[in-house]
């Protein structure tokens, strides 16, 4: 397994008092075989402490996101759109005529879970499903003028959800960039079954 490394880790011969005086912490995860070199955001807690439901990140996010797709249902159902339907229109919204693949990579779908989506999508006449011209092995999702049409109703979505965070726009764009590298980091991190 690769061993991930931060852009700075101290020299072997280096007294470990410089890497207390440099504020760093290693974090030595022998389960993942890496060390992380970041600023100690846990001095010394008990684990009774760092154990605790609300002190944990993976929580929040879990309850954030409950607590957003219950937001957004009855902001959706007049669109006849569910949460993930709805995600998958905001893709072709920005840009018609792409792959199921690229679709999927987007939405961070697999095709188990995307193809019904879909299927619904196209029962809905929202969207058609084409073999690509150029080639046949691609399939092309593209919006039907009744999907192109839905967009200028869903777009009163957007500012209803930003009104219920109780954030400013900077607010919202800061939180959204910085959720956008948290799930980039543990996407790049080195999973334990890659062993």
């Amino acid at each position: 397994m690769p061993v991930r490394r931060a852009s700075r880790v101290p020299e072997a011969s280096e007294p470990a008092a410089i890497s207390f005086q440099k504020n760093l912490v290693h974090f030595n995860c022998a389960q993942y075989n890496c060390v992380v070199s970041k600023p100690n955001p846990f001095p010394k807690l008990p684990a009774a402490e760092l154990l605790k439901l609300d002190h944990q990140l993976c929580f929040a996010l879990y309850s954030a996101s409950l607590a957003m797709t219950k937001l957004y249902k009855p902001l959706l159902d007049p669109l006849g759109l569910t949460y993930p339907q709805y995600l998958a229109m905001l893709v072709l919204w920005e840009g018609d005529g792409v792959t199921v693949s690229e679709l999927g990579q987007r939405l961070q779908l697999d095709s188990g879970t995307l193809t019904p989506l879909l299927k619904r999508l196209e029962a809905s006449g929202l969207v058609q499903r084409l073999r690509d011209s150029a080639d046949e092995r691609r399939v092309l999702v593209r919006l039907t003028p009744a999907g192109r049409g839905l967009k200028a109703r869903a777009a009163k979505v957007p500012p209803q959800v930003a009104c219920a965070s109780g954030c400013s726009l900077d607010e919202l764009a800061a939180l959204t960039r910085r959720l956008k590298q948290l799930r980039d980091e543990i996407q790049s991190f080195p999973s334990a079954d890659a062993a």
